[in-house]
This record gives structure tokens, C-alpha cells and sequence, in this order.
């Protein structure tokens, strides 16, 4: 009898594919869209997203530009007050290439919608940083006592000293864009990060020329 055929058996009987199959079909098809589309938008919209405020980019451009600021601070006494030229050169190298990255990194976190300083403390975004924060002060930064000293220095004296603390300084500062260049995925932060490296250990190379010849003279 004709109530006795199925949707199946009619399909079957004119050649075509079951009903239930061709949805099966579909359905398949429409994941398989699903999934691809949704490959693609996972490459698309990394380039859209920008770092939140607990991410390592963050703590690191946050933490940078005060240890920057330090440097920058340092580079200042020593272009006033030293007599030796080519410390007097350095010092102005210092506090105009930190000074300019400061700019930089305080620009793409105003970009980010993100405080310029964030309420974490500080070197929270590397991994196993603890003990790397000595009193509040960052690795490599002085104290305020030895800024104290630096600023009363002349002569001598104040280079030595000089470049005695920013030797030390770049050493930390190098440690920590080192970190934030092999954790970070944002070009902007690796790149700068990989400047900073280059640069500051360009720089401890004439940093210790000029203390041999300080300490001779």
C-alpha cells in the first residue's frame, strides 16, 4: 500500500539519496564551512587584539619605562657635570635613546587603553622573578643613596661612578627586555625589547673602555 512507503523507500525508488542522509550531508558540509571559517578568523584576529593589563607586554613597557626613567635621570647628571667628553657623549646617547623608547612604549599602552603604571607589583609578568625586586628597585637600578653620591660627585669621581651605575643598570635592563622578547608575541614589544639589547650592550662595551681610562687617569 502507498501509506506503507517511507520517505527512505520512495528516495530509494527513485534513485535518489534518502532524506535524512542529504541533511547528513549538509550538516557535515556546514562544519567542515564552520571549522575552516573559523581557522581563518583565528589567523585574522590576533592582528586585532591588543594585550590586557595583566599580560607580559604590559608589566614589561610599565616597568621598563621607570627603569628607563632612572637611566634617563643618571645620563642627565653625568652630561652636566662630567668634563670627560667622551662620558659627556655617552650620557647624552643615554638619555636620548631611553628616553625616546619611553615615549614608545608609554604610546602603545595609551593605544591599548591600558595605565601608564597598573596596580601589579613590580616584574610580575616574568616567571621566576622573585628576589628580582631588592627594595622596591627593579634589577640593575640604583639606590637612592648611590643616586644621592652621584649627584654630589665632580671630577673623577663622578665618572667612575657614572658608569660604575649604568653599567649595572644595562646589565639588569638587558636581563629583562632578554625575558620579555622570548615571552612576548606582539612585534612591537619584541622588537623594541631586541633594541634594547643590542643597544646596551653596544653601549657596556664603551662603558668599560672609558672606566679603564677613568680609573688611570
Amino acid at each position: 500500500m502507498i501509506s506503507d512507503v517511507t520517505s527512505s523507500d520512495a528516495d530509494t525508488a527513485t534513485g535518489e539519496a534518502p532524506t535524512r542522509t542529504r541533511f547528513g550531508y549538509a550538516a557535515v558540509a556546514l562544519l567542515l564551512a564552520g571549522i575552516v571559517l573559523g581557522a581563518a578568523i583565528g589567523l585574522v584576529i590576533p592582528r586585532f587584539r591588543t594585550p590586557g593589563t595583566d599580560s607580559v607586554e604590559a608589566g614589561f613597557l610599565r616597568d621598563m619605562s621607570t627603569h628607563h626613567a632612572q637611566a634617563v635621570e643618571m645620563a642627565m647628571i653625568a652630561h652636566a657635570g662630567s668634563d670627560t667628553p667622551g662620558i659627556v657623549t655617552l650620557a647624552a646617547d643615554i638619555a636620548t635613546t631611553q628616553q625616546a623608547q619611553i615615549g614608545y612604549m608609554q604610546a602603545w599602552l595609551r593605544d591599548w587603553d591600558l595605565d601608564p603604571t597598573g596596580d601589579q607589583p613590580a616584574m610580575t609578568w616574568m616567571p621566576d622573578a622573585a628576589g628580582s625586586v631588592v627594595n622596591g628597585l627593579m634589577p640593575g637600578m640604583a639606590t637612592p643613596e648611590q643616586l644621592a653620591t652621584l649627584r654630589k660627585a665632580t671630577g673623577k669621581e663622578l665618572d667612575v661612578q657614572f658608569l660604575t651605575l649604568m653599567r649595572a643598570h644595562h646589565l639588569g635592563g638587558i636581563h629583562m627586555a632578554q625575558e620579555a622578547e622570548d615571552l612576548s608575541d606582539n612585534k612591537n614589544v619584541d622588537w623594541i625589547a631586541d633594541s634594547m639589547v643590542k643597544a646596551q650592550q653596544g653601549e657596556i662595551q664603551l662603558i668599560d673602555d672609558l672606566l679603564k681610562q677613568a680609573q688611570a687617569s
